[in-house]
């Protein structure tokens, strides 16, 4: 995919870099919130002192950042299914644009 403006301007076709590079930012910010409540979550069960209430805390924002994982990988595996089984590639955003007059 080109995704270099023309003359400085941008087309129609940079539309497919655009969404891609902000899918793959999303992405990566979701690993790295991900990452980041892991550690809270394990933080807050190592530093829950035997307190019953604080533990149960702990184990659900444990809960909910591996839950949020398996959505992540499961969305992605469902598209890489769908990909295999049609033969189309919709792990990519392609804009087709017609040639001009």
């Amino acid at each position: 995919m080109n995704c270099t403006p023309i003359n400085g301007v941008g087309t129609i076709g940079n539309l497919g870099c655009l969404v891609q590079r902000t899918i793959s930012l999303v992405l990566g910010l979701a690993g790295i919130v991900l990452f980041v409540i892991l550690i809270v979550g394990g933080f807050k069960y190592i530093t829950s002192g035997g307190d019953p209430k604080a533990v149960e805390t702990a184990k659900k924002t444990l809960t909910y950042a591996v839950a949020g994982l398996i959505i992540i990988l499961v969305s992605y595996l469902i598209l890489v299914l769908i990909s295999n089984i049609t033969g189309v590639n919709v792990t990519q955003f392609n804009v087709v644009v017609s040639p001009g007059p």
